[in-house]
């Protein structure tokens, strides 16, 4: 059987963690979006805002951490893994800010392939900010596109998700791999 490498997309807020969670849950394998991680590293160093007060740094380390996501997921004993967002997102958010970045970021978007990509539409009913999440809702569209750009650039075919109930959600998913 063929490893299916299976990122979920789509700006903040989407519900992407939540579906990663309760995939989870049901005995999937899931690689959780990473971008937290380094922002908090980043807050105990004394840095608030990581991406938004050096973006290149914070970048290059979040296409490091992916990179590692994917090599870790082609090599895990599951046929099936998800993970929660993908390399290609580190150039939407570049591409986002209009920052410049080196060639070694494309090359990874296109080296590491994913299987299939599901990606999650803007939803302003369960849009929320936390302390990692500053963009407000008009910037998660903006957001949405340059994915959507950047994914379909790279030879992506998007599978939407519809806005529905986690449970439909999953299933949805679930009946399209």
């Amino acid at each position: 059987m063929q490893k299916e490498i299976i990122v979920l997309l789509g700006g903040p807020g989407t519900g992407k963690s939540t579906l990663i969670n309760e995939l989870v849950a049901r005995g999937y394998c899931c690689y959780p979006e990473i971008s937290r991680e380094v922002t908090l590293e980043a807050q105990k160093r004394g840095v608030e805002q990581l991406f938004l007060e050096q973006p290149l740094l914070f970048s290059e380390m979040l296409l490091e951490g992916r990179i590692q996501q994917f090599k870790k997921a082609s090599q895990e004993s599951d046929s099936v893994v998800f993970i929660d967002r993908g390399i290609p997102d580190v150039v939407a958010y570049m591409d986002y800010i209009g920052d410049e970045y080196p060639d070694f970021f494309t090359k990874a978007c296109e080296d590491y392939k994913y299987s299939k990509t599901f990606i999650l539409p803007p939803w302003e009913e369960i849009y929320e900010s936390d302390t990692e999440r500053y963009e407000n809702f008009e910037q998660a569209l903006t957001i949405q596109k340059h994915l959507v750009e950047t994914y379909q650039k790279y030879g992506y075919d998007l599978i939407e998700v519809p806005k529905d109930t986690v449970e439909n959600r999953i299933l949805y998913i679930l009946d399209k791999i």
